[in-house]
Parts: C-alpha cells; structure tokens; sequence
C-alpha cells in the first residue's frame, strides 16, 4: 500500500492520491464514485492491476476524503429532491478537470480510464473532452445523466435521504447496512472488509460531517444534466460494465451508456449490484486487462 500523496491544481483543487505497480507500468487511472474516497478500490483489485503491467493511480474525488472540501453552500435536501443545483455548483466538467490536472502533475500524457458510478461519469466527461488523454475507457456502474434511465430504486433512495451519521460507529453500521442491501445476489460481503473499510473511510476523513460535501457531489451530478449527446463524442475504445441487481444505479443506465459511445461493448454481470464484492474483483481485472490489450493491439495494427 502506498503513501497518501497530494497534487496541488491550477485551480486551488488539492487531490490526494496514491499509485500501485512499477513507476515505468501503463498508467490506469481509477477515478471513484460519489461519496467514496480512493480505499473504496478493493486492494485486490489493485494488486490485480498492477500483477498485470498497469501503474495504477487512484484519488479523492474534490469533498471526498483529504482532498480539498470545497468552501461553498451545499443544496438542501430539497434541491436535491428536484434536482434544481445552485447557481455557484461544481460540475462533473470541474471534476473531469480535476483529473486530468492529476495527470498532468503525474506526468502522465495518456492513460487507460476507468470509472464507477459517479467515476464512472467523470471518466466519461474526460474521454468526451480531452479524447487525446484517453488511451481506453472502461465505465462500471454509471449512466448517462438522463433523468428516465439509471435511477436507483425507492428503497435505496430512503436509505440515501438519511441525515449523515454523526459518530464512527453509527458511520460503520451505515455502510454495512448499505453495502448489504446494494451488494446484490451473487457475492457475499465480507464483513471484516467491509468494517475495517468503513473505519478507515472515518479516519481519513478526520470525522468530519460528510453530509455538505456529499449533497455537493450530489449536485455536481445533477447540475450536469443528460450527457448523452457528450457521449456521442467519445472516440476511445469504450467498455461498459453493468450489475444486473444493481439497486443505485438502474442497469439500464449502463444500457444507455452503451448505446450512446460509438463501439462500446457492455458487458452485464449476473448477481453484481452496486459493489464491488471480492468474488467479483478477479472477473473485473480480466475485463479491464482484456479490453486495454484488444484496444492496444488494434491501435497497433492501425499504425
């Protein structure tokens, strides 16, 4: 495991990060989902990766973890409910910048992309925006922004409107009850994992009231709108991968996804939900090391 480091942006942004593999692997950048800091990657997952040639980046997203809590008024819960974003709100664009701001202080000119949930749309807005910096996408768990596709189910939204949880322990018995009402069907959760998750997510956070900064997450999404035209634009060679018991985020969301990159290839995985389960993680690796090697390999024959 390797050190929190952390980038300084033009923009004021503070990201912390790590990186896994060997310094001369193919970078892959792993950019992560709402309210989740860069340990929400299972260290199998990156040990996975970078067994495999990668040299694996992963972060804080901006209001998440040790990166920069952005100083500005969250929304209020009912903003939120009808999805109407203050005028001063950060954007999926201001987080797609972020990150390739991390790549530039990284050095890295191009790297494979990989996202979930709201990293998943992230990634997208970069592979949209800055085609050159984007070798392959791979899109896990996300949608498109469309208001009538990839919506969570009522049952996770009640669970969603819960005020933050104000103590360590409270915050550990949240995300256990979470994680097992979004793992799915297919792969048990490990518990021990998932505590000692939990706890590190707490302590790295210093305790602080993560309800502001995730309601701005929230709105960063929702002041993005239907992205579904940017996605048109996208030219990397795109996969998208789904959960079939996906209970946040609809798997016709990924559907969508798939349907509006040109060439995306969606890949649907029985029994997965919205986590990313350890029986899961090794049939991910070989999605995400397959797609960048036929990417590759193609390019290659382009040449």
């Amino acid at each position: 495991m390797s050190a929190d480091r952390f980038a300084d942006l033009p923009d004021g942004i503070r990201l912390c990060h790590r990186t896994r593999g060997e310094s001369d692997g193919v970078p892959l950048v792993l950019v992560s989902g709402l309210a989740c800091d860069l340990t929400w990657w299972p260290e199998a997952l990156l040990d996975g990766l970078a067994d495999r040639g990668f040299r694996v980046v992963h972060f804080d997203n901006r209001d998440c973890g040790r990166s920069t809590t952005v100083d500005a008024t969250p929304p209020s819960t009912w903003r939120q409910l009808l999805a109407r974003p203050r005028s001063d709100a950060y954007t999926l664009a201001d987080m797609a910048e972020d990150t390739v701001g991390l790549m530039d202080h990284l050095g890295i000119e191009q790297a494979h992309l990989v996202g979930g949930s709201m990293g998943g749309m992230i990634a997208q807005t970069v592979a949209a925006t800055h085609p050159q910096r984007v070798r392959t996408l791979t899109s896990m768990l996300s949608t498109t922004g469309a208001t009538k596709i990839g919506q969570p189910a009522r049952s996770t939204l009640w669970k969603l409107l819960k005020p933050p949880a104000g103590t360590r322990q409270e915050s550990v018995a949240r995300h256990l009850a979470m994680v097992r009402h979004l793992a799915g069907t297919a792969f048990p959760v490990d518990e021990a994992t998932e505590t000692a998750l939990a706890e590190g997510v707490w302590d790295r956070a210093g305790g602080d009231e993560a309800g502001p900064r995730n309601a701005r997450q929230i709105q960063a999404i929702q002041a993005s709108g239907d992205r579904t035209a940017q996605l048109r634009r996208i030219t990397a060679p795109t996969l998208v991968v789904h959960g079939d018991r996906d209970l946040i985020v609809h798997p016709s969301g990924g559907r969508a996804t798939a349907q509006a990159i040109p060439g995306a290839r969606h890949v649907t995985v029985p029994g997965m939900g919205h986590h990313f389960a350890a029986g899961a993680v090794p049939h991910l690796v070989d999605l995400i090391t397959q797609h960048t090697q036929h990417a590759s390999a193609e390019q290659g024959a382009q040449s």
